[in-house]
Formats: C-alpha cells, sequence, structure tokens
C-alpha cells in the first residue's frame, strides 16, 4: 500500500488560472485607459490645444494688405503671347502700411523694370512662378527697408 500511496503524490496539482485572467483583465483595463487619457488630452498637454480650438481663433492683427495698380508688359514679339497683365497685393506690418503706400510708384517701378528685363521664356514657364515671386519681393523689400514687407500676393499672371 506504500506504493499506491506514493504514486498518489507524484501528480502534480493543477495550476489555478484564475492569476493569469486577473492579469489579462488589467493589462486591458489599465492599456483602455491610457489611451483615453492620452487621446482626450490628459497627457502629453493636448486639452489645451483643444480648448484654444474650440473658443475659435484670436483676432487678426499686425497685418494690413497694401494693393498695387495692375501692370501691362508688353512682351517679345517672338513670343507666344502679347502682353503680360499683373497685378498683386503686399502683406505688410500693419503700422508701416501708410510708409508702403506712400512707396508705391516706386514698387510699381521696380517691378515694371523688372518684368520687362526678364527673358519671356521664363515668363512662360509655369515653374517659374515662385523664382519670379521671390525675385520681385526682394526687389520691393529692398526699396521698402527690412521689416515692412512680409509677403508679395500675386493675385493676377495672365499671358495674352
Amino acid at each position: 500500500m506504500a506504493t499506491a500511496e506514493a504514486t498518489v503524490e507524484e501528480v502534480p496539482k493543477k495550476r489555478s488560472k484564475k492569476p493569469v485572467l486577473i492579469g489579462f483583465v488589467l493589462a486591458l483595463i489599465l492599456g483602455g485607459g491610457g489611451f483615453y487619457a492620452t487621446f482626450s488630452g490628459l497627457i502629453l498637454g493636448h486639452g489645451e490645444a483643444e480648448t484654444k480650438a474650440e473658443h475659435g481663433p484670436g483676432p487678426l492683427t499686425g497685418i494690413a494688405f497694401v494693393p498695387l495698380e495692375t501692370i501691362v508688359v508688353s512682351l517679345a514679339p517672338d513670343s507666344g503671347s502679347e502682353h503680360l497683365r499683373f497685378t498683386a497685393q503686399l502683406e505688410v506690418v500693419d503700422t508701416a502700411a501708410a510708409d508702403v503706400t506712400t512707396l508705391t510708384p516706386r514698387i510699381l517701378d521696380v517691378i515694371n523694370s523688372y518684368l520687362r528685363a526678364i527673358d519671356t521664356a521664363s515668363i512662360e514657364d509655369p515653374h517659374a512662378m515662385a523664382r519670379l515671386r521671390a525675385q520681385m519681393l526682394r526687389r520691393i523689400q529692398v526699396v521698402t527697408g527690412e521689416g515692412r514687407v512680409r509677403d508679395l500676393l500675386i493675385t493676377e499672371f495672365v499671358l495674352n
């Protein structure tokens, strides 16, 4: 009988799945809570940005626009077009709007001189608009002085 009792004691007991199940449930709860905290902005500071977005943007201050007259430039006879019609506005610092408006004739002169001096092929190239705009903006900034003109907004650039 001693051998029969020994064999019964050697059989290992089945481990309970209860700790694994509890660990899995806790991992799901903590993972879901972490996702919610991050997504809602409680973690990583996104809550402040959403609060500002709910109130809408603040007032637009610090800029003004100065319209420029339309310039019509005659193109070379060998080009596919006869004229270039150019209209733009200048984005300026609001405190410098009066100064830039006073300098408008000089700005128009600089733009007109530049558009007449460039090659017709470079005007007709569709990829050249950014380069032309940058060149004109730099010339305008030289005329008006640094810090007054922020950008040149081309509203009409028509070849006909």
